[in-house]
């Protein structure tokens, strides 16, 4: 068959020897044999015979007609005529092979021996407006293509293989790699002799699977075609459950990428870049130590040749760079099948690789990876056409019309059809497609003292994976895909110790619940709130469970669990907290109000108000971490460390002499924005405690008789204060140390509520131990007076009876009056024996003025008494020894008068005397509040 391939790559579209016709919008033929049995074919719209090579006709037809000619099959050959950067001038470079593709097919005797393929070659520049525009103008002014051959720059590939359907064209590649163009739906009537990077990056991630590295990370140069790689490869990672721990893009120091990597803990790097990134980046992995052992480098795409040789090394010296390549793999189509069989050309691989290198040499070009399959892509059109001619010549001979028509549709529908059904032995292994894809296979090499040595193979129509025994490691065994990681987690010695100490508070916290219900009638427990004293214990309670949940970390519960704990334990401390400091702050406002209000003596603060402002603060509260949950949720988060964190990186060394790195990790209750949450919780929670000790330094003077227990509720409120302060920044400060963290936060805890618990619950204890009596003896005396005392009699028995707190302060006014009335009368007494003393003596005056005497010297005193300590139960016992025998003598004159009030004085107290003995029982009263 003979062939014409236009040498002259400049977009002209002459084919050799032939003026092209005009554009046909058909083939149509007309079958008639004329008298005599020659026959003449007639072709429609054409008048010269030089139009029939535009057509495809019987050959023996022609031969009926007298007429010999070769039919042209015009094909198109989209390339970049310049050098494409990383890839040199490809087209010079596969050209000798499809120069030798067309020797070989002309020497055989094929159904095209009377056609020749003819190739047009436009240069598409790697743009994509200069490139549809010589697309277009041969579509419209060129002849009737078939086929379109070639296509490598992507940008350019895409857009003309989607317009390819609508053209009724078909386009065969044969370096176009890129993954965009694998969507059929997309690109029906496109086609690849070369394998996808789709497949290339299926044997990486069966690579990583067989080795059981999960965790990679990747470093790519910024190109569009390797991005489009890098985006297909993370989608099948991810598919495959791999991590990519990082992904970088090189920048003008790779240097700076690849510290970034080795910060990261990366020691499985699937690099995509050039030849001259990579020595520049093997040049900074020796600077930055890594290599060796513990890393593993795979580059997807490989090098031609010993590339080393030929780039950019002068960031380091050659033994380095070496050094540093020493056993990374690379995976790559392969360029030539290993089979050495003859296939459909009758040559075997080695056999062409010989006759096509002999033919660089004389050209003095460099040779491509992608010669092979330009060499088998001529062979499939050939294919593709032969049965498209052939099956034109069956329409042709069993067709009933004389007269039939193959449309362009028509031609275009066999091309497809036809390249779908090409099976045949190339010199690049077995051709065909599936979906437009072959089905070829992917050669896994490694990097072996200063040469690739193929380790394996992906077949990517079975998806197996070969490998053989050559492949080797630099360490003992092939290198873990993270440092041995180990959980900082809680020491159990520690935990079990704050365990114990915990549980000793919430024993504190029990015993001190059931003393309070055992002693709730007691005056001591009543005047304290009961229902605050409660609210105190249960919160207690609640943070020392706090301490429990905070200890459970990832080696003690499942990972479930641990991200139900994260919003359990927040929520059992905040309100644990808020219920304590809320009881506490309750019981100072009050005090507060009486000090401030203690001119209105109506003002009254009830438990119900105390009430409201503890569930006033458990609302907001609740609010709040009901919001966070629902918002930001808390939820588990594990943060590893880098190598530049020190203090949690130990370099070990293994039994086979093998550095093991051995990292450690934390696990975190986390959201969001948990920083703006902790802003809101802490700005609520120190608003409390600011105002709490403001009313606890207004109040720091009062005392108030029935509201004992005031200063001790001052005293917890400052502690709780303190130690929050310090828990909150001490936690904040040591969250990278899990055990320190804990020690804080237990510590402060349990400091709170023991402190709180004993503050509040001691001094009831010891004075209820002391004052046994429900009732409490300083609010009440009894003695005896006369019948013009029946008002304060009755004042007192309504006292007993549980009169309001504004009553007992209006009585114990009263009582102080008349008090100060007494005084006043007892200094009538003394002055009228002052006068007595003047007057002659007698013994009946010296004994008046010795019980005078007696008696002016113990009123003053029981007076200092009275007001020094008026509640003492030893006042108590003086007021009623001595005041009351005054009382009675001083308003009974009948009985004796105040002669027989200080004669009684001296007398046994065990002896009654007879007024006594003879006092009618309605003037002893009651005297209480004083």
């Amino acid at each position: 068959m003979p062939v014409c391939l236009d040498t002259r790559l400049q977009g002209t579209l002459m084919p050799c020897g032939h003026r092209l016709p005009r554009r046909m919008q058909g083939w149509l033929v007309d079958r008639d044999m004329g008298a005599g049995g020659r026959g003449e074919v007639v072709v429609a719209g054409v008048r010269d015979q030089e139009a029939l090579s535009d057509r495809l006709i019987d050959p023996e037809s022609q031969e009926k007609a007298r007429v010999v000619v070769r039919h042209s099959l015009p094909v198109l050959w989209i390339m970049p005529l310049t050098d494409n950067p990383g890839r040199g001038n490809l087209t010079a470079s596969v050209l000798p092979a499809v120069q030798l593709a067309l020797d070989d097919l002309s020497r055989q005797q094929t159904p095209l021996r009377n056609y020749e393929i003819n190739f047009h070659v436009i240069d598409s520049e790697c743009n994509i407006a200069k490139g549809l525009k010589a697309y277009f103008d041969a579509i419209c002014f060129g002849p009737k293509y078939l086929m379109i051959f070639g296509g490598v720059c992507p940008s350019v590939t895409s857009v003309i293989a989607e317009s390819l359907q609508g053209w009724n064209l078909v386009q065969l590649s044969f370096a176009a790699t890129t993954p965009v163009l694998d969507d059929e739906k997309k690109y029906p009537n496109f086609f690849r002799m070369v394998t996808s990077d789709n497949t290339v990056n299926q044997a990486v991630v069966k690579i990583l699977q067989n080795y059981k590295w999960r965790r990679v990370g990747t470093l790519t140069q910024d190109v569009q075609r390797i991005s489009e790689i890098r985006r297909d490869l993370t989608k099948q990672l991810s598919k495959a459950d791999v991590m990519v721990a990082v992904t970088e893009s090189l920048s003008t120091d790779p240097c700076i990428n690849v510290k970034k990597l080795k910060d990261m803990d990366v020691t499985i790097i699937i690099g995509l870049f050039d030849e001259n990134s990579a020595s520049k980046v093997f040049c900074c992995a020796y600077s930055l130590n890594m290599f060796g052992g513990r890393y593993q480098w795979i580059l997807p795409g490989g090098y031609q040749g010993s590339w080393w040789e030929e780039a950019d090394s002068s960031n380091c010296a050659s033994n380095n760079l070496l050094t540093a390549m020493e056993g990374y793999i690379t995976v790559d189509f392969t360029h030539l099948s290993n089979r050495q069989i003859k296939g459909i050309s009758g040559r075997t691989p080695e056999e062409y690789d010989e006759t096509y290198n002999r033919e660089l040499l004389q050209r003095g070009l460099v040779a491509s990876k992608f010669h092979g399959f330009a060499y088998d892509g001529v062979w499939v059109m050939v294919k593709a056409l032969t049965r498209v001619i052939e099956s034109v010549r069956h329409r042709e001979r069993y067709d009933i019309h004389r007269n039939f028509t193959v449309s362009s549709k028509e031609i275009g529908q066999m091309v497809l059809d036809s390249m779908k059904e090409i099976c045949f032995e190339g010199v690049t292994g077995q051709v065909m497609f599936r979906n437009g894809e072959r089905m070829g296979t992917i050669k896994l090499s490694q990097f072996q003292e200063g040469r690739e040595v193929k380790i394996g193979q992906y077949n990517a129509e079975a998806e197996e994976l070969e490998l053989n025994h050559l492949i080797k490691f630099q360490g003992m065994q092939p290198p873990k895909d993270r440092a041995h990681s180990q959980r900082w987690d809680v020491s159990v010695p520690l935990y079990i110790i704050l365990l114990s100490t915990t549980g000793l508070a919430m024993l504190m916290a029990l015993f001190f619940l059931f003393f309070h219900i055992k002693h709730h009638n007691h005056w001591v427990m009543k005047k304290s709130s009961p229902s605050m004293n409660y609210l105190i214990i249960l919160g207690t309670m609640l943070a020392c469970t706090s301490v429990f949940l905070c200890g459970l970390d990832g080696s003690l519960v499942t990972d479930k669990v641990f991200v139900l704990l994260c919003p359990i334990r927040t929520y059992i401390l905040s309100v644990g907290y808020t219920t304590t400091f809320g009881a506490l702050f309750a019981k100072t406002w009050r005090v507060w109000t009486i000090v401030k209000y203690k001119e209105i003596i109506e003002k009254i603060i009830k438990d119900d108000q105390l009430w409201i402002i503890v569930g006033g603060m458990l609302l907001i509260d609740l609010c709040l971490l009901t919001c966070w949950q629902m918002v930001d949720p808390l939820r588990r988060t594990v943060e590893e460390f880098s190598q530049e964190s020190f203090l949690f990186v130990v370099f070990q060394t293994a039994p086979g002499g093998e550095d093991v790195n051995t990292r450690h990790f934390l696990e975190h209750c986390e959201s969001t924005n948990l920083t703006k949450w902790l802003a809101i919780v802490y700005g609520y929670k120190g608003l409390l405690m600011f105002l709490g000790c403001f009313l606890a330094l207004r109040t720091r003077h009062a005392h108030i008789h029935l509201l004992d227990d005031s200063k001790y509720t001052r005293l917890s409120m400052y502690h709780v204060t303190v130690m929050s302060i310090i828990g909150a920044s001490g936690c904040f400060l040591t969250q990278y140390n899990p055990n320190v963290q804990l020690f804080i936060m237990a510590l402060v805890v349990i400091s709170c509520c023991t402190c709180t618990l004993c503050l509040v619950f001691l001094p009831k204890l010891v004075k209820i131990r002391d004052n046994p009596n429900q009732v409490d003896p300083t609010n009440w005396l009894q003695c005896d007076l006369n019948k013009e005392d029946s008002e304060t009699s009755s004042s007192s028995s309504s006292l007993n009876r549980g009169r309001s707190l504004e009553s007992l302060r209006t009585e114990n006014q009263h009582l102080r009056r008349r008090i100060t009335e007494i005084g006043d009368q007892l200094e009538d007494v003394a002055m009228q024996v002052l006068e007595e003393e003047l007057s002659p003596p007698s013994p009946q005056g010296h004994e008046v003025r010795l019980r005078a005497q007696v008696c002016s010297e113990d009123v003053p005193r029981m007076n200092r008494e009275l007001f020094d300590d008026i509640n003492s139960p030893e006042h108590i016992q003086r007021r009623r020894s001595v005041q009351l025998p005054i009382l009675h003598h001083a308003y009974m004159p009948a009985i004796g008068g105040m002669s027989a009030s200080c004669s009684s004085l001296l007398r046994s107290p065990d002896v009654p005397s007879a007024q006594q003995r003879h006092m009618p029982p309605s003037h002893r009263v009651m005297v209480t509040g004083l």
